[in-house]
Order: structure tokens, then C-alpha cells, then sequence
């Protein structure tokens, strides 16, 4: 990214840090390798400082077995012809004299990187700054691509060595961790609230696309929704809940009909008994207090959905996202690109965010008419097979059912009209179909849905 200069100012950088860390690097081995662990050639202002960093790096590649100190680098810089580049003899060996302590080096280094970061943002910033005068440009894509450069700043600002690890230091750490899960349980995934599913799944890990796929009228935002109630509202962890085909008071209105345990269509009918004003009265002080964030923009495009994603992510620090869902996500895609393609680039994306925000993402979709009467499988889902690839956790729902036209969307009633009760309520036997688990079992849990309530429940466990 080329640098864009403030005029009649030098970009920040701190010339004396840069040749105390190089001269700790031609001073001892241990400063090298805390050095190399910090910076990379970049993160140096000077361009002789970048070329000496480059070569001592390159040295200690092509002959591990030998010291690195003045002689042999300058010897080797000469054998390059970049002796003259770095400065000549003379400087490089006014760096190993400059140095006050090798024991520092790590602290030059900080400073440097440091210095190295404020120029990246005086970067970012006056390419933000061309960009805005530029309107043919569309905002909303120019303010997406902004947060999302300064999010890759944010991410790149740590030590360069956290992006790998020694299996003696990752298998120390998975122990760990595997001890501590024994000991509290597994404290980094959410658990979904339906006991067998988090039995199968071991709840949804952090950086996971979990996807839940059915037919119309099946109840994938029913089921979303039972989720995000025990999540956000009993439990109260963080939940976003992001809607392109309801509205937030839709969603409110069947949250309230599953707490308060109220018909759903006597709410949408206004025919309330006192009884029921009273169970809404007692759920909506539950939902008040809940952790549940809905975001209700209609065709919402795919740069929206990831700067709000991201905005609810560091204000109210969520640790789930539910879509509702793919299909009706407007990519950033040409509109003539081919539907599959579209929904590839969807699917790619909700896993990048995925990893970005280090939380699982839910989200639901269609499947294709192939599986209407039978139970769906991966290759029913609608549109794209990138998101059979892309899903860690892939999840049908299946019940033989007819429309029931007087229900509202994702209500239904079982063709065969043998329902049971639960809590007073009607209930319909359904296949939660595990399909697909990356890191796990797969199989059928068996589950009942109450069209009344606009809810899952679990009959057994």
C-alpha cells in the first residue's frame, strides 16, 4: 500500500530503536530470534535497515550452523553486493556499538513495530481520505472496506509469532485446555439449550459456521429462535440475531409467545385472556433483561452484514450470530453473476467472519424442492455445494407435514394428525438431522415442535 505523506512532515519512526535492534541482532542469538519474532523487514523506516534485516534473515537460512556477528554479515553482505546498500562497513559497525543492551532488544523491537503501525494508519487514513473524494465509489462499500483494513490492522498489530506454533508448546496448551474442559466444561462453546444436540455437538465452538437447512414451513426460524431464547435470555450470553425476512417485532412477538407460553395467534389477534396479559407481562420483564441484539434489515447486503457484525461484536461483545438467512443476503457479486456463484461468495464470507469475530455463526437456509417428502441431505442444499464446503456443522430439519394456510411461515401440522402434548400444548414429532459435524459424530435426534408456541422443545433426554 503506498505510503500517503502529511505535507511538510516526516512519517513517524525512531531511527535510533531501529539500529539498536540490528545491532542486537549482529550482538547475540537469543536477540535474534526475540527479534524475528516481532518484525518483519517493513516495520523498518529506513530502507538500509530494511535491506540489513533482509540479509542478516537470509544468512542465518543459508548457513544455520554459523554465528551472525559483524564479520560474517559484512562478508556476506559483500558477497551480495549490498554492502554499500546497508550503509557500508563503518555503519554496520556503529550499530553493534550504539547498543546499550542486547537483554532490550525485544523492547527496540516493540518500539519499532510500534512506529511501523502509526505509518500504517497514516496510510490506511489518506487512502480512506483519496477514496472518499472518489464518487463514483459507492459509501457503503468504501465504509465496509475502511473497517475492515482497520479490523486487519487491529489483527496484525500483536507479535508475528502468535500466528504459529511448536507442537511441544501447542500440545502443552491443548492439555491444558482439555484439563480445564474436565474440570468447568467446555467454557469456549455455546451451548445451543437442547440438551442431545449439545450432547452430539458439544455445543458451537468459536470460528464455527453452523448451518441449518429445511424446506419452507418446516420451522428453521423457530428452531433459530429457541436457540437464541435459552442463549441470550435464560443464560444471558451476548446474541446477535441478524433477520432479512422478519421483522424485529415478528421476532419479538414470537419470543414472547415461547416465554410467556401464550397461543401465537391469539397475540396476533389481539384476543388476549387476562391470564395471558399477565404470562407476557411476567416474560417481558425476563426478555428485559436478556442479551438478545436483532438486526431486522430487509435484503440486507453482505458488507452491511459484516460492518454490523463487527460493530456488535466490539459494543456488546456477542459470542453467537444467528442469520435468517442465506438466501435473501445481498452479496457484494455482480447482480449478473451466475445465483450459485453469489451464494458461494455468501458462504465464503459468513466463514471468514466466522474467524474475524471468533464466534460461531448460525445461519439458516433453504433446501432444494428435491427433498420435499423425504429427508434432506448435503445435496439439497439450495444454490451453492460452497456451502456444504464451507459449513463445519450442517443441520436439517424433517417432518412430514401439509401447509397449514392459517399458521403464519415455519408453522405446520403433521400429515398424519397424531400429535402429542406437552405442557398443554400440541406437539409435532421432528427429525433434527445432524448431517455434517467437521470435528464429530453425525445422527438423528428426534425433537418436538409446538406450532402454538412457535417453538422446539425436547421430549426426551
Amino acid at each position: 500500500m503506498a505510503l500517503y505523506p502529511i505535507v511538510g512532515r516526516v512519517p513517524p519512526h525512531n531511527d535510533d530503536a531501529e539500529r539498536a535492534v540490528l545491532g542486537a541482532m549482529l550482538l547475540s542469538n537469543s536477540a535474534f530470534s526475540e527479534v524475528i519474532e516481532v518484525l518483519r523487514k517493513e516495520d523498518f523506516y529506513k530502507k538500509a535497515h530494511q535491506i540489513l534485516f533482509e540479509s542478516i534473515l537470509l544468512f542465518h537460512q543459508e548457513n544455520s550452523s554459523q554465528t551472525i556477528d559483524l564479520i560474517t554479515i559484512t562478508n556476506y553482505l559483500r558477497s551480495k553486493k549490498m554492502l554499500e546498500e546497508c550503509g557500508g562497513m563503518a555503519y554496520i559497525a556503529g550499530l553493534t556499538s550504539d547498543v546499550p543492551t542486547t537483554t532490550n532488544a525485544t523492547y527496540y523491537a516493540d518500539i519499532v513495530r510500534s512506529y511501523s503501525l502509526r505509518r500504517l494508519l497514516l496510510t490506511l487514513g489518506g487512502k480512506m481520505q483519496s477514496d472518499a473524494f472518489d464518487e463514483s465509489q459507492d459509501i457503503a462499500v468504501l465504509l465496509d472496506n475502511s473497517e475492515q483494513q482497520l479490523s486487519e490492522v487491529q489483527a496484525t498489530s500483536g507479535a508475528f509469532g502468535e500466528h504459529y506454533f511448536e507442537s511441544s508448546t501447542l500440545i502443552n496448551k491443548t492439555v491444558d485446555r482439555l484439563m480445564e474442559r474436565s474440570k468447568h466444561g467446555n467454557k469456549d462453546a455455546v451451548k445451543s439449550g437442547f440438551h442431545q444436540l449439545d450432547e452430539m455437538t458439544g455445543g458451537f465452538q468459536p470460528s464455527e459456521l453452523i448451518v441449518i437447512g429445511a424446506r419452507p414451513s418446516v420451522g428453521k426460524t423457530a428452531f433459530a429462535i429457541s436457540m437464541a431464547i435459552d442463549i441470550s435470555i435464560r443464560r444471558k450470553i451476548p446474541t446477535g440475531f441478524f433477520s432479512a425476512e422478519m421483522t424485529s417485532m415478528a421476532i419479538m412477538e414470537r419470543i414472547l409467545a415461547s416465554e410467556a407460553k401464550v397461543d401465537s395467534k391469539r397475540i396476533r389477534n389481539a384476543l388476549l385472556r387476562n391470564q395471558d396479559i399477565v404470562s407476557i407481562i411476567d416474560a417481558a420483564s425476563r426478555i428485559y433483561e436478556g442479551k438478545l441484539y436483532i438486526q431486522d434489515t430487509p435484503n440486507i447486503k453482505l458488507y452491511d452484514l459484516r460492518a454490523q457484525a463487527r460493530r456488535m461484536k466490539r459494543e456488546f461483545d456477542i459470542k453467537i450470530l444467528f442469520v435468517d438467512y442465506i438466501g435473501l443476503i445481498n452479496p457484494d457479486a455482480n447482480p449478473n453473476m451466475p445465483r450459485h456463484e453469489q451464494v458461494a461468495e455468501i458462504s465464503r464470507s459468513l466463514k471468514s467472519l466466522c474467524r474475524e469475530l471468533q464466534i460461531p455463526i448460525v445461519a439458516l437456509s433453504q433446501v432444494s424442492r428435491d427433498a420435499e417428502g423425504k429427508e434432506p441431505n448435503l445435496a439439497n442444499l439450495r444454490d451453492s455445494g460452497s456451502v456444504e464446503q464451507d459449513a463445519d456443522v450442517v443441520i436439517f430439519l424433517h417432518r412430514d407435514r401439509v401447509a397449514d394456510p392459517s399458521q403464519p411461515q415455519d408453522l405446520s401440522v403433521e400429515q398424519n394428525d397424531q400429535q402429542e402434548s406437552f405442557e398443554g400444548f400440541p406437539v409435532q414429532e421432528t427429525k433434527v438431522i445432524l448431517a455434517k459435524q467437521r470435528n464429530g459424530e453425525t445422527g438423528i435426534i428426534t425433537m418436538g415442535f409446538q406450532s402454538r408456541l412457535v417453538r422446539f422443545v425436547e421430549l426426551e433426554f
